[in-house]
């Protein structure tokens, strides 16, 4: 066995389309394609205008956000925060997180510690 995994995350499972919410928005999952043991990661995509249909908060979880590519805005608790490309926006638990792309279209990373059941979804 080695002590790494290589994945191409573009090649990996889209978790929104698989769920139904596929138009303009992708979220693909790799802490099980990369045998992560302790960290979550995924790379999500918006197209230009789309808003993720939902938003999402932790019990345990902080979690960090860095924009790839694109512009938009992130809505933390009750702020709406510009971002753009090399962004990197931390975000405490418990506080409900979710992004609206802008004209450019947004791709983002997203990085945590993993903790089985703490996600809470919460509708926009």
């Amino acid at each position: 066995m080695s002590g790494y995994t290589k994945k191409n995350l573009r090649e990996l499972e889209d978790d929104a389309a698989k769920n139904g919410m596929g138009e303009g928005f992708s979220a693909r999952f790799a802490a099980g394609a990369l045998e992560c043991e302790a960290t979550g990661f995924a790379l999500q995509t918006l197209a230009p205008g789309v808003s993720v249909p939902f938003a999402h908060r932790h019990d345990e979880a902080e979690e960090v956000y860095v924009v790839i590519a694109g512009s938009g805005t992130m809505i933390v608790g009750d702020e709406s925060i510009p971002v753009t490309a090399l962004d990197a926006v931390r975000v405490s638990p418990k506080l409900t997180r979710t992004f609206d792309a802008g004209d450019e279209g947004l791709e983002y990373l997203v990085f945590g510690p993993r903790h089985q059941g703490d996600g809470e979804i919460v509708p926009r």
